[in-house]
């Protein structure tokens, strides 16, 4: 059988209604094929769209689908549509929640524990929560009350503090002002002289720091030098030396040695105190008779006699 060209052009149109229609309401979260019951509620005003939501404890299970206004109740009924396979029962409560701060609003289905379910077309009883913007109006109002008097606060300081610096006492802060303006200028005056004194004596400071140079070098080489001349066996050799002698010393003390019984035997000290005297008296007896000491060269022996004492 053959068609023709108008029952084709036909077919083409509807297709496309039928694919218009369900791009739109695929686009506004609408799902033709899907099973869907619808029931209903009422609210004292009306803070929902279309494009609201259901949530079953946070997540979504339908859809507003109508919201009109009851002439009899005064009422705003809202119908909305969940998922066939949902089951609660009728008892449950419809709450309008405040989804976010620019999220909008929705319902949310508060299930009651019993088993009498609910039946498309039910009207279920509903209440409002307490949003979280509205909860920051009352937040944000005793903010403002708080900073209301803190800027008041904040006003009269600043009054007091007029007064102080246009005080035209000597006691007030326009004098401290003056004192820290003539001290800002002391240390101004100050800086140029010392400017002035580093540009006069600017070829000394540099001869100064040239000599300051030419020293640290210096000494930098010394220490080489000692570096290389090995100290350290010098000082070895030293202490080897000091040790030496303050062996000696100790000998010394302790008697050892001829040194050492000449400093601590009393005895050969008296009998070189007596040699010493006779010594003396010898040599006095050659000045006084020298003729006695010729016995060598004569046969005739001269006595010894003690010299005469003045």
């Amino acid at each position: 059988m053959k068609i023709s060209r108008e029952v084709k052009t036909a077919i083409l149109v509807l297709l496309g209604i039928i694919l218009f229609i369900l791009g739109f309401n695929y686009l506004k979260g609408q799902n033709l094929f899907e099973s869907k019951n619808i029931y209903y509620s009422e609210f004292d005003y009306n803070a929902l769209s279309t494009n609201s939501v259901v949530t079953v404890k946070g997540n979504t299970v339908g859809k507003i689908q109508d919201i009109a206004y009851d002439y009899n109740s005064g009422k705003t009924r809202i119908a909305f549509s969940v998922n066939d396979q949902l089951k609660f029962s009728k008892n449950s409560t419809i709450r309008l929640y405040e989804t976010g701060l620019m999220g909008g609003n929705a319902i949310a289905i508060i299930m009651s524990n019993d088993n009498d379910l609910a039946k498309p077309g039910d009207v279920l009883k509903s209440e409002v929560e307490v949003g979280l913007i509205r909860s920051l109006s009352k937040n944000f109002s005793g903010l403002s009350t708080d900073l209301n008097a803190t800027l008041k606060s904040t006003d009269t300081l600043i009054i007091n503090l007029n007064k102080m610096v246009v005080d035209e006492s000597d006691a007030g802060l326009k004098k401290t002002i003056l004192e820290l303006n003539n001290t800002l200028k002391a240390y101004k005056n100050l800086a140029y002289s010392i400017n002035g004194v580093v540009s006069e004596n600017d070829k000394n400071i540099s001869t100064i720091l040239e000599n300051f140079k030419t020293t640290s070098n210096e000494l930098s080489q010394i220490s080489a030098n000692l570096k290389e001349a090995n100290l350290g066996a010098t000082v070895q050799s030293l202490n080897t030396t000091l040790t030496n002698v303050n062996t000696l010393i100790s000998g010394l003390n302790k008697g050892e040695g001829s040194m050492g019984k000449l400093l601590k035997d009393e005895t050969l000290y008296h009998n070189l105190e007596g040699a010493s005297k006779e010594i003396e008296a010898l040599l006095k007896d050659i000045k006084l008779h020298p003729k006695r000491y010729f016995r060598i060269l004569s046969k005739k022996e001269i006595p010894y006699s003690e010299p005469e004492t003045n």
